[in-house]
This record gives C-alpha cells, sequence and structure tokens, in this order.
C-alpha cells in the first residue's frame, strides 16, 4: 500500500510537469528517505491521475502510524508533507530561469507558469482554497466581494502550547523574508520546502515576487523587498508601484497603509499585494471630477466609493508619481476639526494613504485611498474602523484587501452563519446561545425587512446582510462619508493641495 501511495505521489509529480522521466528515480528515493523506508517495490499498476490530497494522506497516516509526526495534527501533518513535496521540486534557479525565457516571450505567460507551479507543489493548497465561501452581494457601491477564509488553518491546542515552548528563532525574520525559500518551518513558523521566489529589481533595489500560499482572490501575489525593512509611504512607494506595472502590466498592485490600526498585517516587512483581479473600487466610477495646475495631462477626481478614494490618470506614471507625492504630503499634515480629521494628536501621526496602482488601456491609474487612525474613548479600536455594532461580522482591521471591495471574513461565521439559519427557521431563542447571541441585535433588525423566509432563501438572505455589513463596515473606515457634507469636506482638502 506504502509503495503504491510512493509511486503515486511520483506521477502525480509527473503530470504536473514537476518531474521528468530522468528524475523519477531521484525523486522516489527523495521520498523513501523523507518516509525513513529502505526498501520498495514499483507497483505494477497506478492511477493515470492520482489525486495529490488523497496521496498526501495516505502517506501522512502512515507516517503517523509509525510514529514519524510529533503529533497527527494539522500543524505536524503540514510540516510533514511540505518535506515531501520538495522532493518533487525544481531548484530556485531552474525556476527563475524557466520564468525569465518565459518573460521574454511574454509577461502573463510567465506569471501563469509561476501561479501553476505555485499550487502544483502545495504550496498553494488548492484543495484548501476549494473550501473558502464566497459570493458577491449588489450595494449602493456596486457588486462587493465576500469571502469566508478557511484555507488558513487553525492551529490545534497541543500546537500552540508548543509554540509557547519553542525557542524564538531570528530565522527567517519573518513570513515574508526571503530566507523562507526551502526552509524546513517549525511549530510556530510553515514549512516552505516548496516556496520559490522570482527576484525582480524595483526603484533600484532588489525584490521578490511570489504568491500568498491563501489566494484570497486570483493570482493573489506578494511584492516584497529583500531587505527586512519597516513599511513606509513615501514618494518612492509610488515609483516601485510603477515600476511593478511596467513589468507586469497585466496585474494591479497595491500597499497597505504604514500606521497601525489602518495598515496592514506585517508593517515590520516592506512590501505590496497585487495580483490578476478586478477588484469592485477599479470599476467604480468617478463621481466629481478635480483638476490642478500644472497637471492639466492628469485626470483627477473622487471615487463613487464608501472609502475617500482619489483616482489620478495619465498616460505618463510620473505625472502621477509627482501628483501622488503631492497629495500625500499635503495629508499628513492635515487638519480639520469640523471633520474630525487630525494630523496628530499628543505628537503621534495619524494621516497616511493607502495606494492601488493599474494599467487601465493607455492609461496609468494610481488610487489614492486616505486613510486616519485616530482613536477616541467611544472608538478605542480607531474612529474609522468597523464600528463596535459591527464586529460580530469584522472587527479586524480594514487593509488593502477590504479597502478594494473583498470581505476576508473569519472561518467561525461558516458554522454560525449555518446555526443562526436554522434558528431563524425554527423561531429559536438567539440570545440564548452563547455562540450566537453576539448576531442578536442584527437579527432582530434585518428580519422585520422580510414577509417570507424559507430553507430556499435563507442562505441567500443571510448572505445579502452580510453583505450589507460589509457595506457598513467600508463606510465606517471611510474618513469623509458618502454624504453632501462629507464630500464637502472631502473637496474641502483637495481645494488645500491645489485641486480645484
Amino acid at each position: 500500500m506504502i509503495n503504491e501511495s510512493i509511486a503515486k505521489l511520483v506521477k502525480y509529480g509527473e503530470n504536473a510537469g514537476l518531474v521528468s522521466g530522468l528524475d523519477k528515480i531521484y525523486a522516489t528515493n527523495r521520498i523513501l528517505e523523507v518516509m525513513q523506508i529502505s526498501d520498495y517495490e514499483e507497483p505494477e499498476q497506478i492511477p493515470e491521475t492520482p489525486d495529490l490530497e488523497e496521496t498526501l494522506n495516505e502517506l501522512l497516516d502512515d507516517a503517523a502510524k509509525r510514529g514519524l509526526l510529533e503529533h497527527n495534527s494539522v500543524v505536524y501533518r503540514d510540516l510533514f508533507d511540505t518535506k515531501l513535496m520538495d522532493c518533487l521540486m525544481p531548484r530556485p534557479g531552474e525556476v527563475v530561469k524557466k520564468f525569465e525565457e518565459l518573460y521574454a516571450k511574454n509577461p502573463q505567460e510567465a506569471t501563469d507558469y509561476f501561479y501553476k507551479l505555485s499550487q502544483d507543489s502545495n504550496y498553494i493548497r488548492r484543495y484548501r482554497i476549494a473550501k473558502d465561501i464566497r459570493w458577491s452581494v449588489p450595494s449602493a457601491y456596486g457588486d462587493i466581494d465576500i469571502s469566508i477564509n478557511l484555507s488558513k488553518p487553525e492551529k490545534d491546542p497541543k500546537a500552540i502550547a508548543a509554540a509557547k515552548l519553542a525557542k524564538q528563532s531570528g530565522y527567517p525574520k519573518c513570513l515574508l523574508c526571503k530566507e523562507n525559500v526551502g526552509y524546513a518551518g517549525r511549530v510556530n513558523h510553515p514549512a516552505r520546502q516548496n516556496h520559490r521566489i522570482i527576484p525582480l529589481t524595483i526603484n533600484q533595489t532588489e525584490w521578490g515576487f511570489q504568491y500568498s500560499p491563501y489566494v484570497y482572490y486570483n493570482e493573489h501575489c506578494i511584492v516584497f523587498n529583500f531587505q527586512h525593512n519597516p513599511m513606509k509611504i513615501e514618494r518612492a512607494t509610488f515609483v516601485k508601484l510603477f515600476d511593478f506595472i511596467k513589468l507586469f502590466p497585466h496585474y494591479f498592485i497595491g500597499s497597505n497603509a504604514d500606521l497601525p490600526i489602518v495598515g496592514g498585517s506585517i508593517l515590520s516587512h516592506d512590501h505590496f499585494q497585487g495580483g490578476h483581479y478586478t477588484f469592485a473600487m477599479a470599476k467604480a466610477p468617478i463621481e466629481q471630477k478635480f483638476e490642478m495646475e500644472g497637471f492639466e495631462d492628469v485626470e483627477a477626481g473622487i471615487v463613487k466609493w464608501p472609502m475617500s478614494v482619489l483616482r489620478t490618470r495619465s498616460k505618463n506614471s510620473d505625472r502621477l508619481i509627482d501628483l501622488g507625492e503631492k497629495v500625500l504630503c499635503a495629508w499628513r499634515s492635515y487638519t480639520d476639526e469640523d471633520a474630525f480629521i487630525y494630523a496628530e494628536t499628543d505628537g503621534e501621526p495619524h494621516n497616511t494613504i493607502t495606494p492601488i496602482a493599474r494599467k487601465n488601456g493607455d492609461f496609468y491609474e494610481l488610487d489614492l485611498v486616505l486613510r486616519n487612525n485616530i482613536t477616541t474613548d467611544e472608538y478605542p479600536l480607531g474612529v474609522y474602523h468597523p464600528h463596535a455594532k459591527l464586529h460580530h461580522i469584522k472587527k479586524e482591521n480594514i487593509g488593502l484587501i477590504e479597502v478594494m471591495g473583498l470581505a476576508v471574513l473569519p472561518s467561525r461565521l461558516k458554522q454560525e452563519l449555518a446555526d443562526l439559519a436554522e434558528a431563524i427557521l425554527s423561531g429559536g431563542d438567539i440570545r440564548s446561545n452563547p455562540e450566537l447571541e453576539k448576531h442578536a441585535d442584527w437579527v432582530d433588525e434585518f428580519l422585520p425587512k422580510y414577509e417570507h423566509i424559507t430553507s430556499e432563501n435563507i442562505n441567500e438572505i443571510l448572505q445579502k446582510e452580510v453583505g450589507l455589513v460589509f457595506e457598513q463596515v467600508l463606510e465606517d473606515a471611510g474618513v469623509y462619508k458618502c454624504t453632501p457634507e462629507g464630500r464637502e469636506a472631502f473637496a474641502r482638502f483637495l481645494r488645500s493641495v491645489g485641486f480645484r
């Protein structure tokens, strides 16, 4: 049985183009070494197209049975199956060479190859990503995307306990560092033997291009500085974004903000996120146009979007960089007490920008999303952050991905929404259920809108209402509200920069 599983994994590698005929024996021997098996006989028959998840589970079950895993749990299984996949992997230099050969023909061919490799290698676990729940919801601002993320595995209690006891390593410094390539991992750091990076030159410095293992959207990539430098939004940021777009014009790219609360999850390492995907925000139209003396060749305007977005367009990216710098510098120091915008309080800066760049036909576009991270006693997590009544659905920071109109919601919601549907249909007391009680006010609010709720439409209703909550989340996060007063305050800032 184990021989068959080993042969199936090698066959999978052949089918995926990871292993050539010349590599077959080598790959088999590498797997035998990892499995600590010294005896092997090639099976007479194996399936033509072995299923990767099934094959890996067979090997993992065998390894667990023979005590090769510290614990038979998701963390330790992931560490072990990544070691198995390494047996099929081309060396980093081979991947880069192939990418560059394809890039010389067409940039999209190169990214197609690299994205497929990142999936075939199980670095992106297709079978987990497929479990994510996704839907779209019409909103006042266009169709917004909702996802419940199930692909990022929850750590088991034993692994959490082991992680606390584990020696804190400074290598790699973080999950983004280039030293992750080929790293075996540990209980508090994922294995990355099947991980590959494409080196890029951006703004005359060395950067890396890779895919996110949790792909929240199509070809979700990460572009990161080879040096472990902290995030910083500045003129050079805009230069780097357009350098990337010129290399890969079929991708968008953006940066998280560089301040806590409104920034991303890893502020310690300078990086961007991009991909081959059109977000709702990119589709949103210009609501009010502006122009500036000296920048007559640049189109600019407020985007019809709940976040406060200034879109700038030009055939010359350098002009967008110059204008972006002008807006950024003005916003950093801008205070408007009437609109509750404070550049700083007690020496702590509050204003920054989430920038997004793309190529749209012959035009370059740079979206500048104004952010502010001020807190008050009433809003200790942030005034421009999802407010407390929405935390039952979304409490986490609103980073780049959410800003553009894709909600990444916690995995707990899968079960909670299923239980909620059941409780609503049966007329159960939601407030008496400790897991569902946090949703009770929300349910009381939306239920009267629907005359007939049945088992056929309950899920659709809940999905729609979750979408409306996310719409409100984005409105909470917008520094200028989509009201006449909010739009006037936004225009007031733009006039202070020199727009008219």
